[in-house]
């Protein structure tokens, strides 16, 4: 990890640390239940709980060799359903009040988007 981590020679990912949360913590679930290191809640740093939701998203709604892709709508409802148990809710409420302009505004986002997430 930190030899991956050493690499990486981005502006956008100007700290190892917060590089090394990402790689070694993005795994990790909000319930406990994640890996490799069963961290829960705010244990987990942030910019791993954030590519968290991501990562698994595209998982989902990309196709892969041993499964088909899923619609969007499928994979935004699936991390809707975990959040509080795989997924932080309030980043989870974030990226679904960005990801679709049009739903949002049904969705009280407002208040997302006040608080900064």
């Amino acid at each position: 990890m930190n030899k991956i981590s050493r690499e990486i020679n981005n502006d956008v990912i100007s700290s190892v640390e917060v590089a090394d949360h990402i790689i070694l913590h993005h795994h990790e679930k909000r319930d406990g239940t994640g890996y490799p290191h069963r961290l829960k809640g705010e244990e987990i740093h942030l910019e791993a709980r954030i590519v968290a939701i991501v990562d698994v998203f595209d998982a989902l709604a990309s196709r892969r060799p041993y499964k088909g892709s899923w619609s969007v709508e499928r994979a935004l409802s699936f991390i809707n359903e975990q959040k509080g148990k795989h997924f932080d809710a309030a980043i989870v409420m974030s990226f679904l009040c960005h990801f679709d302009e049009k739903a949002a505004q049904k969705k009280g986002c407002d208040n997302v988007r006040s608080t900064g997430i």
